[in-house]
């Protein structure tokens, strides 16, 4: 019985568990399966890596403080965040996967980034 590629249906050449005609048809359909279905996805995603390269940028020490406008002004938008961390005391870190902040008073914020080995 003869095998077709599943991305663009040509004939299957070589061994018996091959599953696509070519490494551009393998490349072409694993893209497919990755890439963000919605713009709903791919612009949450786009915010967060925006967020994260901001707090990534102004945190170069691991642990930093900055006002609620130098954040504002760089476009921060503190709406995307991909968890919480609240303490024993209630003070609630707000994370973009490594890198977290907390608010302080007077409208300053304490960056940190917390070490996530997986």
């Amino acid at each position: 019985m003869e095998k077709t590629c599943p991305e663009c249906g040509g004939k299957i050449l070589g061994r018996a568990d091959k599953k696509f005609c070519s490494d551009g048809c393998r490349n072409a359909h694993n893209n497919n399966l990755n890439k963000d279905k919605t713009n709903l996805l791919r612009n949450v995603n786009n915010r967060l890596r925006k967020n994260y390269r901001l707090l990534q940028k102004l945190n170069a020490k691991d642990k930093t403080k900055v006002k609620k406008e130098t954040l504002l002004k760089h476009g921060f938008n503190f709406n995307f965040f991909t968890g919480q961390y609240v303490t024993k005391t209630g003070s609630v870190y707000f994370y973009v996967y490594d890198q977290g902040y907390l608010a302080l008073e007077n409208d300053w914020y304490l960056l940190v980034k917390v070490d996530i080995t997986l």
